[in-house]
């Protein structure tokens, strides 16, 4: 149970959405708002998704964030004033008691998802883990990397799948990987607009291929997942971070909508 949102156990699919990273604080009230309008009309549960810092960027010129303070300082705001539960990663164990105190979920990277000591820290503060499957992984792989959470007297897990490495800047997407993360007992979610990354693609930056996003969104929700996580922007080729695999925002309503109709059937299919 996430803020009255109930993600997996048959319940209707919920969609983990927002920008990659926060860029202003008037343009992530107003994504926010726009998706919670967006899914209240559709009846889809929804958590907000917006980054303060990006740790991983690609080049040391990328753009980052507006850091750990300011930026948990707008999700709270996004939190109180839209009336959302809020999610975001955390990197560094130093950061993790303050960003718990605003977070909703708090969300291992895939590149740091072995971390030991990060996935611990965040699991010993009792709020609900989102686990990305890192890009290096076998979906059996992450047995060991729930049972460091489990150690933690914390269940409430949900497990993301975002694509794996085949080859140079690219991912691909193995829908076995979805039926055999589903056999941990956890909720699991897809990543469709990261599972579209080309990594380093474009040199300094990552490039991507977001005209794939709604076929693979469509086909993991045939699948069975429980939730989506889809990355939007108002204008995704001036986004300050991974524009090229992300959503327009004005394209996610009759996605959803063929999502929600996909669900429908999946779950009438498993009663």
């Amino acid at each position: 149970m996430i803020d009255g949102i109930t993600v997996g156990e048959g319940n209707p699919l919920v969609l983990i959405s927002g920008p990659c990273v926060i860029e202003t604080r008037e343009t992530t009230l107003r994504l926010a708002s726009h998706l919670k309008t967006i899914t209240d009309s559709l009846g889809i549960g929804f958590i907000f998704k917006a980054s303060y810092d990006k740790a991983n960027r690609t080049s040391i010129n990328s753009y980052r964030g507006p850091g750990l303070k300011k930026g948990l300082d707008i999700l709270a705001e996004v939190k109180t004033k839209i009336g959302v539960p809020i999610l975001s990663d955390v990197h560094q164990v130093s950061e993790v008691e303050e960003a718990a105190s605003v977070l909703d979920v708090i969300q291992i990277p895939a590149f740091l998802c072995r971390q030991t000591d990060l996935l611990t820290a965040i699991a010993r503060c009792g709020k609900p883990v989102n686990i990305k499957k890192g890009q290096f992984l076998s979906p059996d792989q992450l047995e060991p990397i729930i049972g460091k959470v489990l150690a933690c007297d914390n269940d409430n897990i949900l497990l993301t799948e975002r694509g794996v490495t085949f080859g140079y800047n690219n991912l691909v997407v193995d829908m076995r990987a979805l039926v055999i993360m589903k056999r941990f007992g956890f909720p699991v979610i897809f990543d469709a607009t990261h599972s579209v990354q080309l990594p380093g693609a474009q040199g300094h930056a990552s490039g991507g291929e977001r005209e794939f996003v709604p076929p693979l969104a469509k086909a993991a929700v045939a699948v069975g997942v429980d939730g989506l996580y889809l990355e939007v922007h108002e204008n995704p080729d001036s986004a300050l971070c991974d524009g090229p695999n992300s959503l327009k925002i004005t394209n996610l309503p009759p996605l959803l909508k063929t999502l929600r109709e996909i669900n429908a059937v999946t779950k009438e299919g498993t009663t």
